[in-house]
């Protein structure tokens, strides 16, 4: 995706042929199954479904480029030598120019292995970045039970409460306080299921920086640099690459 795109719904867009965009957005929709680097960019592009434009439809054709370029690229699996599982969750607050509704997205390592990935535009406004990710937070810590539950049903029993990591000081202060003031009672539900979860020393949750956020790629449109940086650290290589 461009840099800062502005992509929305505006009066004066262009429409194009519907059926034609919609196909071709499917299409990226499954193989987004298997290539988490294009999650953020196809999440964007999907929202449009319903009345899209010449603008969309160029968004649609860089990703297409991109894919022209890469055809050897996805995800390669090694063995670590443990079967720790681990998350990686960020939000993009009011990232959207139509709603101002935030987008968030996490990661899911087990193993040392990306097994799980989701970049989502959420449902509700959120009034704060701190909010944004902390339902972000949520969504993670559902799918790293899950993860934990079925680990435990193939007799893996986890040894250690799972890692999660998260780039906003806040959340995590939130998430570890207690206290009910202004700041947490619309996000309370989502709250106190996360704090049940640190109580009883399921997940844990650490600091990263943001420069070490792995799930940036799933908010934001970023730049060449960490894009291809991110795509390294998650284990995404090109089997066509010169070695």
């Amino acid at each position: 995706m461009e840099l800062n795109h502005q992509l929305g719904e505006y009066l004066d867009q262009v429409p194009i042929n519907k059926e034609r965009y919609q196909c071709l957005v499917g299409k990226l929709i499954y193989l987004g199954h298997t290539r988490p680097d294009i999650a953020y960019a196809v999440s964007v592009v999907s929202q449009f479904m319903h009345a899209p434009s010449e603008a969309h439809m160029d968004a649609v054709n860089r990703i297409l480029r991109y894919l022209e370029s890469s055809p050897g690229r996805g995800l390669m699996f090694a063995r670590h030598g443990h079967l720790d599982v681990e998350g990686h969750t960020d939000a993009d607050w009011a990232g959207s120019v139509t709603d101002r509704r935030s987008t968030s997205g996490y990661f899911t390592f087990v193993g040392g292995n990306l097994v799980s990935w989701r970049s989502k535009k959420q449902k509700v406004v959120s009034r704060s970045s701190a909010e944004a990710e902390y339902r972000g937070m949520a969504h993670e810590v559902c799918e790293l039970l899950w993860i934990r539950n079925l680990l435990r049903e193939l007799g893996f029993r986890p040894k250690h409460a799972m890692q999660l990591n998260c780039d906003n000081k806040a959340t995590i202060d939130i998430a570890h306080n207690l206290v009910q003031h202004d700041r947490t009672k619309h996000v309370e539900v989502d709250k106190n299921f996360i704090k049940e979860k640190l109580e009883v020393k399921i997940i844990k949750v650490s600091f990263v920086k943001s420069e070490d956020q792995l799930a940036d790629v799933l908010t934001k449109a970023v730049t060449c640099r960490v894009f291809h940086s991110s795509l390294s650290k998650l284990g995404i290589d090109d089997i066509y690459a010169p070695t």
